[in-house]
């Protein structure tokens, strides 16, 4: 199983979560690109950072949203996602290279995210930027997904994410962030939940168990407590004889 997290997020003197830390714990992490958060010099100290670490680097994605940190809808046009997607996977190609390090697998971000789950324009631009890159790239999302069947039909391999931080329905989809509730914050709760993604369930907001078959666990670095709630998920996940590794 692989345990990635959001990171990069810092932008000018503003700090998002202690990314030299949870490097120290996850083995894969998924670095902001500059359109949500994040900017050349923290991509590129994360990026040496995950180097030194052996953790492997992905680009994370969004759409041009600093002011609302990637997590609103942009009414872009298909050519604009897959032209911005393109750039910003370059850019951390270039400082990722720069530092001895290379990019892995793209993550989208945010509204981004969710649109690629189940939007076929979006999805179909977001697969076209990993397609136009020219390298082969994994794409990580959610269960399910409108992007895994386009970048399938591609020739562009996917990989399956499940998040220890957030709350489900019973569809499989995230409980949107404006509920109550939707961020899981407490370190039993964390821990409970990675363990039942590791062994390909979870618990949703009404108590149902549904399957949920992942290929790699997500903690948000910005979630309160994050690199303490990591380190516990580890722990846990280890003592399960659980073997972490990067899916890429």
């Amino acid at each position: 199983m692989d345990l990635n997290a959001d990171m990069g997020e810092s932008f000018g003197a503003w700090r998002i979560g202690d990314d030299e830390a949870l490097l120290g714990v996850v083995t894969s992490a998924s670095i902001a690109c500059g359109f949500h958060g994040g900017d050349p010099r923290v991509m590129r100290r994360v990026a040496s950072a995950a180097r030194a670490a052996s953790v492997v680097v992905g680009a994370h994605v969004s759409y041009p949203d600093l002011v609302g940190f990637g997590r609103r809808a942009i009414d872009a046009t298909p050519e604009e996602v897959e032209t911005d997607v393109l750039y910003q996977i370059g850019a951390l190609h270039a400082i990722a290279r720069a530092s001895g390090a290379s990019v892995h697998y793209v993550k989208p971000h945010g509204a981004l995210y969710h649109a690629v789950a189940s939007d076929l324009a979006v999805a179909t631009a977001v697969v076209g930027a990993v397609v136009a890159f020219g390298e082969p790239l994994v794409l990580l999302g959610p269960p399910g997904s409108v992007g895994a069947e386009v970048a399938s039909a591609l020739g562009v391999r996917t990989a399956v994410e499940g998040f220890a931080d957030r709350r489900y329905r019973e569809d499989g989809t995230l409980v949107p962030r404006r509920s109550a509730g939707s961020v899981l914050e407490g370190e039993d709760e964390v821990v409970s939940q990675a363990r039942a993604l590791a062994k390909g369930a979870v618990t949703t907001a009404g108590g149902a168990t549904i399957r949920l078959e992942c290929d790699s666990i997500c903690l948000h670095s910005d979630t309160p407590g994050a690199v303490d709630l990591a380190l516990a998920v580890r722990r846990a996940l280890e003592t399960d004889g659980v073997t972490l590794q990067s899916f890429s």
